[in-house]
């Protein structure tokens, strides 16, 4: 099993995710609340796939999703749709899905070449903000060129998606007020280190695509 010993880690974060007491899980799971502690505690737990798809299903998650299957694998490998329909996003749609922020790449042009970096990024009204740190190869970037912002979103399972194109002018917060405003936002970097600078892209364009199946009355109209 890959990433053996954080399933249940998994199992306990979606678990508290959903709300669900440890014996509520258990009666959804068909299974002994005692064991899916142990599951939960063990560094190694042992399941059968039976009752990874019991757990799973309890957890309204899928088994790949608690075990960890696909962690390693980069994402957009589900097979095509036969009939897809590709969708341009107009603005006010782009900002609903960016807006409850999360991970984005910040692409910008380094010493040597152009870069992508992920970021955990929240809005400021229509503005994009993020956490860096004092030395990034970004800060200098920003005095002299304009940067994009990507972020995007696949489901797997129906391979579906969406994706949003910022362009804009960068600038590092130094206003005290600005500043201000930029702390009360909960960013919280997933990578470790001093990333207390903070990063704000103003949009000059907005972009956006949507691929979704198509439906019957898409075939029909088409």
């Amino acid at each position: 099993m890959s990433n053996s010993g954080d399933l249940g880690r998994r199992v306990t974060e979606r678990r508290r995710e959903l709300g669900l007491s440890l014996e509520s899980a258990a009666a959804r799971a068909g299974m002994d609340p005692s064991y899916l502690h142990s599951v939960e505690v063990n560094p190694s737990p042992q399941l059968s796939r039976a009752a990874l798809w019991r757990l799973a299903a309890a957890l309204e998650t899928t088994v790949d999703a608690i075990a960890g299957g696909g962690m390693q694998a980069p994402p957009g490998r589900a097979k095509a749709m036969s009939r897809p329909v590709l969708d341009q996003l107009d603005a006010d749609e782009c900002h609903v899905l960016i807006s409850p922020g999360g991970v984005g790449r910040v692409v910008f042009v380094g010493t040597g070449g152009p870069v992508a970096l992920p970021v955990n990024f929240q809005m400021l009204d229509e503005d994009i903000v993020f956490r860096t740190e004092p030395m990034s190869e970004l800060v200098p970037s920003l005095t002299h060129d304009r940067v994009s912002f990507e972020v995007d979103h696949l489901d797997e399972a129906l391979a579906e998606g969406w994706s949003v194109l910022v362009r804009g002018n960068g600038h590092v917060v130094a206003d005290p007020a600005e500043l201000e405003q930029a702390r009360r936002l909960p960013i919280t970097p997933w990578a470790a280190g001093d990333r207390d600078l903070y990063v704000r892209i103003v949009p000059v364009e907005i972009t956006g695509r949507r691929i979704r199946q198509r439906t019957t009355d898409s075939v029909d109209s088409g």
